[in-house]
Formats: C-alpha cells, sequence, structure tokens
C-alpha cells in the first residue's frame, strides 16, 4: 500500500535563512582554536570578542555555547570560559573516539575498495613527505589532519563523516600540539604510510593495528608518556 501524501499546506516547516550570527560566531571562534590562536587552557573574554567580532554579547553567548556543547570549550563558574585543555584524561577520551570512527572507516574502505583508497591517501602522503623533508612541521600536521578525513570520507557514510567532523577541531588542537622535530615528522610520515600500504594489501586487521598503534603513540607524546612497544 502507497504511503499516504501529505498535504504541503499541512506543513509547519520554516522558511529557508542564511546562516544566523551565532553559527557564524561558533565558525570563526572555531577555525581560532583550531588554528592555535586561543590554545588549550587559554581563556577568552567575552568584551574582547565581541569587539573583534563586531558583534552584541547576545549573539556572541550563543555562539560560544555551542562550542561549549561541542566540548571546545568549558564554562568554569565564577572563573570565565576557557579553551579545553590537553590533560591526559581529556587526550584520551579525544582518541578513543578518533580511534573507534577511524577503524570503522578502516573496515569499509578494506572491504569495497582498498586500492582507490589507497591512491586517494597517497597524495596526502606526499604532501606530508614533502613538507617534513622541508623541515615544515604544519605543513606535516595539516596533511596528516587530511589523511584522516580522506580515509573517513573513502567509507561513504554520512554519518561517519559527520560524527568525524565533530572531532575536527579537536584532532587538530591534539596534532599541532605534537612533538616537532625531524625525527617526530618523518615518524609521523611513516606510520601513516604502513597504514596505507596495509590498506591497499586489504589487510584490514594489520591496519586497524597500525592505526591503534599510531593512535596510541600521541596520546603517548601528548600526555607525556612512554611509547609502548609495537605489538608482535
Amino acid at each position: 500500500m502507497p504511503p499516504a501524501v501529505t498535504d504541503p499546506s499541512s506543513l509547519t516547516l520554516q522558511p529557508v535563512v542564511q546562516q544566523s550570527t551565532p553559527m557564524m560566531i561558533a565558525a570563526r571562534v572555531r577555525t581560532a582554536i583550531a588554528r592555535g590562536d586561543f590554545p588549550p587552557g587559554a581563556q577568552l573574554y567575552e568584551a574582547e570578542l565581541a569587539r573583534q567580532l563586531g558583534v552584541s554579547r547576545g549573539p556572541l553567548r550563543e555562539g560560544l555555547q555551542r562550542l561549549t556543547q561541542e566540548g571546545l570549550l568549558v564554562s568554569i563558574r565564577h572563573r570565565g570560559l576557557f579553551v579545553v585543555e590537553l590533560t591526559p584524561e581529556n587526550v584520551r577520551d579525544m582518541y578513543l573516539a578518533r580511534e573507534a570512527i577511524e577503524r570503522c572507516a578502516i573496515a569499509v574502505v578494506v572491504e569495497r575498495d582498498p586500492q582507490g583508497t589507497a591512491d586517494a591517501l597517497q597524495p596526502v602522503l606526499d604532501e606530508m613527505t614533502l613538507a617534513a623533508d622541508r623541515s615544515d612541521y604544519r605543513g606535516v600536521a595539516e596533511a596528516d589532519i587530511r589523511f584522516h578525513e580522506v580515509l573517513v570520507d573513502r567509507a561513504g557514510s554520512e554519518r561517519l563523516a559527520r560524527v568525524h567532523a565533530t572531532q575536527a577541531t579537536e584532532a587538530r588542537v591534539c596534532i599541532q600540539a605534537l612533538g616537532q622535530s625531524p625525527q617526530d615528522a618523518l615518524l609521523r610520515v611513516e606510520e601513516h604510510q604502513r597504514i596505507a600500504d596495509a590498506i591497499r594489501a586489504a589487510d584490514g586487521p594489520l591496519a586497524q593495528s597500525l592505526l591503534a598503534q599510531h593512535m596510541a603513540d600521541a596520546v603517548a607524546d601528548l600526555t607525556q608518556q612512554p611509547r609502548e612497544a609495537p605489538a608482535g
């Protein structure tokens, strides 16, 4: 039996409008946090933000509330609003979520199109290698972020990509905070290359294991703990 047809005149949809001011404020501040303009633990001052953005306090507070709900900002009573700190607990929780999302993506791409996914990842790896050779640590970090974005996008799941996108700014904050030396940069290239090679070989368990080790290494570096020895 065909579904009932809804009378358009009975709908209560709101007219399409342009992006709201609070959404634009949230986007601007989110980008500034991702860039490192507001480092982890930094306090945000409403009066200064309102002045710089040219907005009133009402839309500003609504925009900042969005970022608080996303976990990027923390409101401390009687003290104010702060960028989330990279405490060991926060870092572990951030990477727990990222690993779960990306392990799922690996399972999908290895099943559907491992060669195509590896081909899509290779230009990003080439950029990362070039940046590492130039000691361009910001370039290495940006390529690192794109590698994981491409990996999740290749899974072809809108919902998975949407969940991953909510982690994007946190990921940028963490990745920008990782070690910045020629050895660190080369190690990051090698870790990502091994993951891509395992995907090309359609070895899902190995790719997931390498991803887990890569994430564990990042957590160890960010929390200043010794790295665990690779399994096997």
